[in-house]
């Protein structure tokens, strides 16, 4: 379909032309944002040198404009300007902001004292430090974009009934994963956290996982925790001992069964050959790199003919590692 310029001003339509825009697109971006239609190819132009300006490279810019078309019809002075000021008080580098706005341009169209400032309160009264603050709103700019009353209220109710207190600790799980918030309560972190709860973990448990791997909550627990937890059972651990697993290292839940788990489950038994149940003692186990870390170790330690528990091997770094074993003559 044709974009008929006796409908809409022409100046606008020459503009998008003019940056390299097909008609395909300018149809679907008038599509987007009515009030495209009024806007002038001058006003339009100051905002695109502004988003240069702070430093977004040109070759972005088509992709964050046809997203959110809406960001040249914003007053440049009344909209633009405020906002990216007072993120810019948020993040220490500028082109933090920049990569914010190329993440969710969206983040413009919203009001500073409407949105941005009620956010920021909400999140101070959980207790979130101030300089981490700032490293949420840019990491996931998309939360400007949530309602407080209804979306972000459920999921601090959420996290308060795993024992997760509001004076602090909620704080923190938000600040380390900011994008848990995008992620429905009902659809996936209830579910998750009730499978976690089946497979023995305790709520002391639960709030440990929450607190330093929220990420592990994020995810599904039928397509990707249930087909670990199976993974581990057939490579011969009983429930008690996948529950220690999980709570000393949630993410074997949600680490790839080819790519991680079965590699160095394979090398523990049949290179260093060792029982499998020696991995209860130490979770971490899984955290170590194969190649720079079990398989290295493994190789000196043989060489020297030195027998030592799982954790004496990987729980320190390469230099304790190579002084606690009498190695450095041999790793030279």
């Amino acid at each position: 379909m044709e974009i008929c310029s006796s409908q809409r001003g022409s100046s606008i339509i020459w503009f998008f032309r003019d940056r390299g825009f097909d008609d395909k697109s300018i149809q679907e971006m008038f599509k987007k944002c009515k009030r495209l239609e009024g806007v002038q190819s001058e006003n339009a132009s100051q905002n695109w040198a502004y988003l240069k300006s702070i430093g977004i490279h040109e070759r972005k810019l088509p992709s964050i404009v046809s997203k959110c078309p809406k960001i040249l019809a914003l007053g440049l002075h009344e909209k633009l300007v405020p906002m990216v000021e007072c993120l810019s008080t948020l993040g220490p580098k500028p082109h933090e902001v920049a990569a914010a706005i190329a993440k969710f341009p969206h983040i413009l169209s919203h009001s500073v004292e409407e949105k941005l400032c009620p956010l920021l309160a909400f999140f101070q009264a959980l207790g979130v430090p101030e300089k981490q603050l700032g490293k949420m709103i840019l990491l996931n700019p998309r939360l400007i974009s949530y309602s407080i009353e209804s979306k972000l209220t459920e999921m601090v109710d959420f996290l308060a009934t795993l024992g997760l207190t509001r004076d602090g600790m909620i704080g923190k799980v938000l600040a380390k994963n900011p994008f848990i918030m995008g992620y429905s309560v009902d659809k996936r972190l209830r579910p998750t956290s009730d499978f976690l709860k089946s497979v023995g973990l305790t709520e002391h448990n639960l709030q440990s996982v929450a607190m330093n791997f929220p990420e592990v909550l994020c995810r599904d627990a039928n397509k990707v925790l249930q087909p670990n937890f199976a993974y581990l059972k057939r490579c011969g651990f009983g429930d008690h001992q996948i529950a220690v697993l999980i709570t000393g290292f949630p993410p074997i839940l949600i680490k790839s069964i080819r790519n991680s788990l079965e590699p160095r489950i394979r090398f523990l038994v049949e290179v260093m050959g060792r029982q499998i149940d020696e991995v209860t003692d130490y979770p971490d186990f899984f955290r170590h790199g194969l190649k720079k870390r079990l398989q290295l170790r493994h190789k000196l330690l043989k060489e020297k003919n030195i027998a030592c528990s799982l954790s004496e091997m990987l729980d320190c770094n390469q230099k304790k590692f190579l002084m606690k074993f009498g190695l450095f003559e041999g790793y030279a």
